[in-house]
């Protein structure tokens, strides 16, 4: 694929550098799936699970109920679906319930929520309708409110901070037409004139850009003399001269979704509007979305539990061969599926969310863990309900009515939750997020050695240096208390818990052994190896959600909530899990990797195009990518914003 002319060229090598450049450098803090990587099963890092104080407590109940009382009598969620828009009265009303502002502090006018309050509001307003779940995420996890907490200055806070609570919709702009996950090839420009920036470019897939006030902004900023330059990060205000909302885009799910493309044409932004200094957008970014990312998987156990409902009540009342669905061992299996997973899923969100709330650890890689896992096993519900349904489930609620049933939107869910496996960094990017982030030990101490352009006295200290790290550090993974059949009898309960907990210390041992071995064999060749990379992580969150959802059934049965039930649906999670876990360590070495490059290779070059005979292609004309040149807007600006 070509650049376009004004689209910057970068090596790959150059890109990584960008990447690399922008992630958090340093570990101030322990971090539980750190160290569950590298072979440590720190259970004391998150059993026992950590309690929010009371009055935090009492304010996010209160504010619960109110938002379940707004979306019981004031959103009409089949109204979305056929209108494909949220009713303006559905915002302006959330609006004054203070949702905008939830994670806001309450001397800006917000709500002041806790983490975990935040997403227990989001799988509550999510289940009522996913496209208001994604407006207000998008507007305080990822759009002004969050960046300016972290980086912005007092003047900025005092300025944009009580918009955000109570009336102005942001938005985050940093995708473009062919720029994804790879932001070295950023092109949108910041050029600085006095005490202001000159902004032109385009932003794709702007979500609520199409009715923001706000506008979170990645653009780059031209190296000269007296600015660092490199991608910046810049609050814009969406009614400026020179931003045009050139389309509202439709997609296959969350029909209400307000998510365009915007224009900036010689855009004019003050100086002071500039978020922390030159060059730090990127770092912004990645800081914002390691919290940020709790979101989707919040509203992922929204869908879980709502899919749980209604695979109860369906399968109770359907009967095929003398008795009701749910005891045939076929339809069973997924309704476990679900209500272990719903279980777990919650375990692993409560759990991460509740750390970020204390800030005691650094849960970059847990945020991310919960993002993956979440959006994938949010998916894998909502298929098995449609499944569970039959051809109900694959019938639109509306049809269901219009002939005389329950309009259950079963295949709407289906359908809404599936961008959340792109949302935010998509599987394949978070897996190799992650896994950067899970090899961070060995690379600050032996990635010198594997890096082509050090010296070879580089080498040689990083040599030394690694000998030592490993002469301490692969010892400890030959054994621990996972061998010792009497380990973690803590949770030996109602049902026993203790074995999973040992197969998760003996199988994070194995998980390091096996990166170990990896980086050993491939050594500069391992960043390509990204089906290997994947598994390494699928395995690192299915012991994470484990070792979550085993706390966490002791957490409710210490303080009465239901601990049988909780031991119960524990255990069938990680006996769920403990087969996936073993499939994925199969296919770590066992596995069709190097032929799929080789079959991928033919179909690039045309090798297998006999095999495409036969169709009709009923895509239409145009480029695959959107001209994305700058200059003056030539479409009508579809700004929409609510007042």
């Amino acid at each position: 694929m070509s650049a376009t002319p004004h689209q910057p060229t970068v090596t790959e090598r150059e890109a990584r550098q960008v990447a690399e450049a922008a992630r958090e450098q340093d570990w101030r803090k322990p971090s539980f799936a750190k160290e569950l990587f590298l072979g440590r099963f720190r259970l004391d890092l998150i059993h026992p699970h950590p309690m929010p104080p009371e009055d935090d407590v009492q304010r996010g109940e209160e504010f619960l109920a109110k938002l379940r009382d707004f979306c019981e009598t004031k959103i009409d969620a089949a109204r979305i679906e056929r209108e494909a828009q949220i009713p303006d009265e559905v915002i302006d009303g959330l609006k004054d319930l203070g949702a905008l502002g939830m994670k806001i502090d309450t001397k800006y006018g917000g709500l002041g929520l806790t983490q975990v309050y935040y997403n227990k509001a989001l799988a509550l307003v999510g289940s009522a309708n996913p496209a208001i779940g994604a407006l207000l995420s998008a507007h305080q996890s990822i759009g002004v409110p969050q960046p300016l907490k972290l980086f912005g200055t007092q003047e900025q806070k005092d300025v944009f901070l009580p918009r955000c609570a109570r009336t102005d919709i942001s938005a985050f702009l940093l995708t473009e037409p062919d720029v994804g996950s790879d932001p070295a090839r950023l092109a949108t420009s910041a050029v600085p004139d006095g005490d202001e920036y000159v902004l032109d470019g385009v932003k794709l897939w702007t979500t609520n850009g199409v009715v923001a006030d706000l506008l979170v902004v990645m653009a780059r900023v031209p190296k000269s003399e007296g600015h660092k330059g490199g991608i910046t990060a810049f609050v814009v205000e969406a009614g400026s001269e020179g931003v045009t909302v050139e389309n509202r885009n439709s997609f296959m799910g969350l029909r209400g979704l307000e998510n365009g493309v915007t224009r900036f044409h010689q855009v004019r932004v003050p100086a002071a509007n500039r978020i922390g200094p030159e060059g730090a957008g990127l770092k912004i970014a990645l800081t914002t979305l390691n919290t940020g990312r709790l979101s989707l998987p919040a509203m992922c156990v929204g869908a879980g539990k709502w899919c749980l409902k209604i695979a109860r009540e369906w399968s109770a009342a359907r009967e095929q061969w003398g008795k009701p669905v749910a005891f045939h061992e076929a339809v069973g299996s997924k309704i476990s599926f679900i209500a272990a997973t719903t279980f777990a899923l919650e375990a692993v969100v409560d759990l991460s969310s509740q750390m970020a709330d204390e800030d005691r650890n650094d849960i970059r890689i847990e945020a991310a863990l919960a993002k993956l896992y979440g959006s994938e096993m949010g998916c894998l519900m909502a298929d098995e309900l449609v499944q569970i349904r039959g051809g109900r489930g694959f019938e639109t609620a509306e049809s269901l009515a219009a002939r005389g049933e329950r309009a259950v939107p079963a295949e709407q869910i289906l359908r809404d939750l599936r961008i959340n496996r792109i949302f935010e960094g998509s599987t394949e990017i978070m897996h190799l997020l992650i896994a950067r982030e899970a090899v961070d030990a060995h690379l600050s101490v032996a990635g010198d050695l594997i890096d082509p352009d050090k010296s070879f006295s580089d080498k040689a200290k990083a040599g030394a240096n690694a000998g030592v790290f490993y002469a301490k550090w692969l010892p400890k993974l030959v054994a621990g208390p996972g061998q010792l059949p009497r380990s973690y009898g803590d949770f030996n309960r109602h049902v026993d818990l203790s074995p999973h907990l040992r197969y998760v210390e003996r199988n994070a041992r194995k998980l390091a052994r096996s990166t170990f071995y990896a980086m050993s064999r491939w050594q500069g060749r391992m960043e390509t190896k990204q089906g290997f990379l994947g598994r390494i992580v699928d395995i690192g969150a299915e012991l994470f959600a484990m070792s979550a959802a085993c706390v966490r059934a002791e957490h409710l049965r210490l303080t009465g909530q239901h601990g049988r039930e909780a031991y119960q649906l524990a255990d069938a999670f990680c006996r769920q899990s403990r087969i996936r876990v073993d499939e994925l360590f199969g296919r770590l070495w066992s596995n069709t990797d190097d032929l799929d490059r080789k079959v991928v290779k033919g179909v690039l070059a045309g090798t297998y195009e006999w095999l495409e005979q036969g169709v009709i292609d009923p895509s239409g004309e145009g480029p695959w990518i959107a001209d994305a040149t700058p200059g003056p807007s030539r479409k009508e600006n579809v700004h929409r914003p609510i007042r």
